[in-house]
């Protein structure tokens, strides 16, 4: 594949991660706090289906355009940043993980008080907790990645 196209679908679909990503988690996190329940059902719900749209696939081009891009340029997997960016690109996914699983749960748990007119659960903001240490790890991790991935640091 040509150079500029895969570097173009890399820059895109990292685009698209961080924006989904953050857009995402700042309206959650805004929604929970107002603690309307029809409001944070309505961002919750929308924020799975952003997740299933655009987050899965952008993790995906994600890795298989940078792998495109090493093997086109001949950079090597063992150069430094480019280790360090592989192992945080994994590591933020293994906070993403869950956090995927439990945005559903949040989901399910509003819905259910919506749907009995009763207050939410505790679990639901056991599980908020989770989701924000979760996605204050993984945040810090894809702006390294960035970071690497653009000034390439011995």
């Amino acid at each position: 594949m040509d150079y500029e196209l895969l570097k173009w679908i890399h820059i895109l679909s990292a685009t698209i991660l961080f924006g989904t990503g953050v857009g995402s988690a700042f309206y959650m996190f805004m929604a929970n706090r107002d603690k309307n329940l029809k409001a944070m059902y309505f961002v919750v719900s929308h924020v799975v289906i952003a997740d299933w749209l655009f987050t899965t696939p952008a993790v995906i081009v994600q890795l298989l355009s940078g792998l495109g891009l090493l093997y086109v340029t001949g950079y090597d997997l063992g150069d430094s940043w480019v280790l360090w960016g592989i192992v945080l690109y994994f590591c933020a996914g293994i906070c993403w993980l869950p956090v995927v699983w439990i945005q559903i749960r949040m989901r399910n748990l509003i819905k259910a008080a919506l749907d009995n007119n009763r207050d939410v659960s505790p679990d639901y903001w056991i599980f908020d907790r989770w989701w924000i240490l979760l996605g204050s790890l993984a945040f810090p991790m894809v702006v390294i990645v960035f970071y690497l991935m653009v000034f390439k640091p011995e």
